[in-house]
């Protein structure tokens, strides 16, 4: 699941392997794609997070939800996409967009997945090649097979939060998860119980993942022994709460689930509860 350039490079140009750019910013939407193309990967396709990693928001179901899983297969499929191909996901963000297209192909049935470790800036800094030719996709045939047990609710959270043996992981940073600063969404402050992980936590200062072993103590002593089958993610929108997800699973702490929704939803409805500090 966690790709390193060295094992990448050899298939640049492999039909059987297919790469997705998945830069984004969050403060600049338009940003990924106007990178894309003054380069990327050589053989990348671009997966756009606001529209291929993302549906149709409806202004209760938060800034990036989840899209039918349908469209987001034939998305894949355009771009060459089968149960058999080995698809590695990057970035240039320590991988928090990528693992929303690593979690969202989970999701839909596929294991050949991965996140290139480092990403754009550790292949780059390596003096790897890139390119601008943007590559014409071999479309194949793919059939979405959702797991519904992957994703979590609002009023699931609601129980779950009720319940001890659960635990709901926060993965923005500690001011925004205390509510001292809240740059994107309405309302500040975190889900009553949730517990708080910066995602930054589980990279190395080059951005590559920090070693499993060092991911699991840390992961369990933040659970306190709940199993990972009891586990929620959010942030949030729904995406870097996959960088965490993504952690666990190479930590070998798999099964945790994502609140797709997220803070963002969360707080659409006035009547769900907040917290600070």
């Amino acid at each position: 699941m966690l790709v390193s350039p060295l094992q990448l490079a050899p298939h640049l140009g492999d039909p059987s392997w297919v790469i997705f750019d998945c830069r984004h910013d969050l403060g600049d939407v338009a940003k990924g794609a106007r990178l894309y193309r003054e380069g990327h990967l050589p053989s990348a396709h671009f997966a756009a997070v606001d529209t291929a990693l993302s549906g149709t928001k409806n202004g209760a179901n938060g800034r990036h939800p989840l899209p039918a899983p349908g469209v987001f297969a034939a998305f894949l499929a355009a771009h060459g996409v089968s149960v058999d191909t080995q698809v590695v996901a990057y970035d240039d963000a320590g991988g928090l967009y990528a693992s929303r297209l690593w979690w969202m192909c989970r999701w839909i049935g596929l294991t050949k997945v991965g996140v290139l470790d480092g990403g754009w800036n550790k292949w780059t800094a390596d003096g790897r090649p890139i390119a601008t030719e943007i590559p014409v996709p071999r479309p194949a045939e793919l059939r979405a097979r959702p797991d519904p047990s992957l994703v979590w609710s609002a009023d699931e959270v609601l129980r779950r939060l009720r319940n001890p043996a659960s635990a709901l992981v926060d993965a923005r940073a500690g001011e925004r998860y205390r509510g001292e600063v809240e740059p994107l969404d309405p309302v500040a402050g975190h889900i009553p119980g949730a517990l708080n992980r910066f995602y930054k936590a589980n990279l190395n200062g080059d951005l590559t993942m920090r070693p499993a072993a060092e991911l699991r103590r840390e992961f369990e002593a933040l659970l306190g022994g709940r199993h990972a089958a009891n586990v929620g993610h959010q942030c949030g929108s729904g995406i870097t709460a996959c960088a965490n997800l993504f952690a666990m699973e190479y930590a070998g702490l798999g099964g945790s689930k994502l609140y797709a929704g997220s803070w963002s939803e969360w707080v659409a409805d006035p009547s769900r509860p907040v917290a600070k500090g």
